[in-house]
């Protein structure tokens, strides 16, 4: 039996202040799904979050949610396994066990919160997954700044750097998901 790649997509719930950040979530889901992977999201139908699901409906999908945010991110059902957790400590890491890569798109401090966890996780050897930062229209310019600030500051090693993967467009997040 031949394993389905699954990819972790962290992003938004709200949609953000510019239509690409829309368009490269559709464009994402609907890329993992012609790709035939599993898509694994935070299973709201708001925002960047739910663009991605809508994208990726033709395809096979996990989606978590913690039960406080069922009716402020309207949890999508149309999904092909949904999970219902207590909070949002259990619903990162029901994602993140669930997926072999993960892909942050643009996204608030939720969508930081959820990057920095997996990449501590990373940096301190809990897991090897590779970590992919979408920077649509130079987005995450400042987060990738900071990270070199971290590393130049001697607060984190150089390697830190190594841990992600920064593209700047779906095709080039296609490329290297499938390298």
């Amino acid at each position: 039996m031949t394993h389905t790649l699954s990819v972790c997509v962290f992003c938004g719930s709200r949609k953000g202040a510019r239509p690409a950040f829309m368009q490269d979530a559709h464009a994402t889901g609907a890329m993992i799904a012609r790709r035939g992977w599993r898509l694994v999201y935070g299973a709201g139908d708001v925002g960047l979050m739910g663009e991605v699901a809508r994208g990726a409906a033709s395809g096979a999908t996990l989606g978590v949610i913690p039960q406080h945010l069922m009716d402020r991110e309207q949890g999508r059902r149309q999904v092909t396994q949904f999970v219902v957790t207590d909070n949002m400590h259990v619903r990162k890491k029901v994602m993140y066990m669930n997926s072999d890569k993960i892909v942050v798109l643009p996204g608030g401090a939720g969508s930081l919160d959820e990057f920095f966890e997996v990449l501590t996780w990373r940096q301190i050897g809990l897991h090897d997954k590779p970590i992919f930062v979408l920077n649509t229209e130079g987005y995450w310019t400042p987060l990738i700044q900071l990270l070199n600030h971290t590393v130049a500051e001697g607060f984190a090693d150089a390697s830190l750097l190594d841990f992600v993967t920064v593209v700047d467009s779906v095709e080039a997040l296609e490329a290297a998901l499938a390298d």
